[in-house]
């Protein structure tokens, strides 16, 4: 029994050490993980040592939606699986900036539902494959090298003067929300003027929108577009020019045959799902099915692709930052064909004025079915920045890990159940390897000295035949240990009954061998049965 209660301790203390070792684990690997990173794309990191990390944030993006256009912020550290679980979705949109870290499948799922059945709105930027798995559930594709394009580049700038350029800082010609391929020529070479951005005059007409070093992507159908062809919208509303490549080798080579030029890259793709049931306040009037104060009406899923998220950086998101880091408004001095050659007295402003008329243009402010004093007031539609795919700081990584991690699980039905089911295997172990409590009737398996791990004393076994034979006269007439403890010898051997057993249990000269205790052991079980 000591042996088996030093097991039992010895298991214990193994559980206890393994968890503990788990928990630091736990706390200092996202930690050391994330020690020496910067946090980029960030739409909250303010400041920095250089000017990279003022310029590569996305902190302006959330002053301009927040301050001029009055879009109410928010923003999800732990993952964007929550998204259907957010407040009115479909008049909520997600921005995912530069994911640094790859968007799991679990994560794409709920995404993708987000957008096809519950009506919202995301927009998705990278220039490299972390948000493959998101896209390819729509049919499009980001590729893993910069794109260089020596038709579409714009300059740098010195006393108002060209000085420098590269192919991989890239112009496009965007669209609100037409497809650029299947526009009329006409309405290709219309600019959108300041007064139609401010007027919000979104169709005909096209927008320049500056890249620096971003990726190409490729669409192509997916099954359900050739069994519904009307099921969704895809526009492409931004490509490269026919001579743009992927530079895969590295090499800036239009001529090297492992850098694929396949001629119709894009750069901003935008995919819309129309008539989604949703439910919200409508105008007076409007039919539909009633959910307590609330009435169904149909609203518009839409997802914008983007193959650049420097597009949205401060250092391109506003003029005024632009200028001080060497950019024009202009083309007008360009050697390279300059976007004022296609679209007259269209002049660039900074990105926020493309990307604001295109947000803008995604939520639901035209639903003529949703109440006048919801759609009129931006206040009433989220901006949500999904800050869980940057680089968090070094203190606040383990929990939000640890926070993302518990969200996955419990959002996930098939990881819930999972982990439920390895917890019961856990248990099960458990309860095989922790040593059983012994009882009374144990006592009556002296006979099998062999099978026991660890073998008794053999001058021992005597006085345990002896208690086996006590505990089962005592149990027999049902008798308290103190009750049996004061009965007379001559009591006990009349209970007792039998000469052998008598003998065993008083006599001081007799001598036992091991076989004579094992059939002593035989009739201490038979006796008391009849």
């Amino acid at each position: 029994m000591a042996n088996e209660s030093r097991a039992e301790d010895n298991f214990n203390t193994i559980v206890v050490g393994a968890i503990a070792t788990t928990l630091v684990l736990l706390l200092i690997l996202p930690m050391i993980f994330v020690a020496g990173k910067t946090t980029y794309y960030s739409a909250y990191a303010v400041g920095g040592d250089s000017i990279i990390e003022q310029y590569a944030q996305v902190t302006d993006m959330r002053g301009t939606l927040a301050d001029d256009e009055g879009y109410f912020i928010a923003n999800t550290m732990s993952t964007p699986m929550l998204v259907n679980d957010w407040k009115d979705p479909h008049r909520t949109a997600l921005m995912i900036i530069g994911p640094e870290k790859p968007i799991a499948e679990t994560e794409a799922e709920a995404i993708f539902d987000f957008v096809t059945k519950k009506g919202g709105k995301v927009i998705v930027a990278a220039d490299g494959t972390n948000a493959n798995r998101l896209a390819q559930k729509f049919g499009v594709t980001f590729f893993d090298a910069p794109l260089n394009d020596e038709n579409q580049f714009w300059l740098e700038y010195e006393n108002g003067v060209a000085v420098d350029g590269s192919w991989l800082n890239v112009w496009g010609l965007a669209a609100v929300s037409e497809d650029v391929n299947e526009m009329v020529p006409a309405h290709l070479r219309q600019g959108c003027e300041d007064t139609d951005v401010r007027e919000e005059n979104r169709r005909n007409c096209r927008m320049p929108v500056m890249f620096r070093s971003p990726t190409g992507m490729k669409f192509e159908p997916i099954a359900q577009d050739n069994l519904e062809p009307n099921h969704r919208d895809v526009d492409i509303l931004a490509t490269a020019s026919p001579s743009a490549f992927i530079d895969v080798r590295g090499n800036g080579r239009a001529d090297d045959p492992k850098n694929p030029a396949p001629g119709d890259l894009s750069l901003i793709i935008r995919i819309d799902y129309p008539n989604i049931s949703a439910y919200d306040q409508v105008t007076t009037g409007s039919g539909g099915i009633v959910s307590g104060n609330l009435r169904e009406l149909s609203v518009t899923g839409s997802i914008v692709f983007v193959a650049d998220d420097e597009a949205f950086s401060n250092r391109l998101w506003t003029l005024e930052a632009a200028e001080e880091t060497r950019m024009s408004a202009s083309c007008e001095q360009y050697t390279n064909h300059c976007w004022l050659d296609i679209v007259r007295e269209t002049y660039w402003g900074g990105n926020e004025d493309y990307f604001s008329l295109l947000i803008d243009d995604m939520m639901e402010h035209d639903n003529k079915k949703l109440a006048k004093s919801i759609r009129d007031d931006k206040g009433n539609f989220q901006i949500v920045f999904d800050e869980s795919r940057h680089v968090t700081g070094v203190i606040s990584a383990p929990f939000v890990e640890a926070m993302g991690t518990v969200v996955l699980l419990t959002s996930n039905t098939f990881l819930k159940w999972l982990v439920v089911l390895n917890v019961g295997l856990l248990l099960l172990v458990a309860m095989m390897v922790v040593p059983e409590k012994e009882n009374w009737r144990h006592v009556f398996d002296l006979t099998r000295f062999k099978e026991r791990p660890n073998k008794l004393d053999p001058s021992t076994y005597r006085k345990r035949v002896q208690q086996a034979l006590f505990t089962k006269v005592r149990v027999h007439y049902d008798f308290t240990r103190d009750q049996m403890a004061i009965k007379p010898p001559a009591e006990i051997q009349t209970m007792i009954g039998d000469p052998r057993l008598v003998e065993l249990a008083y006599s001081q000269s007799r001598k036992y061998s091991p076989q004579e205790l094992r059939q002593l052991m035989v009739a201490i079980r038979r006796w008391g049965r009849n």
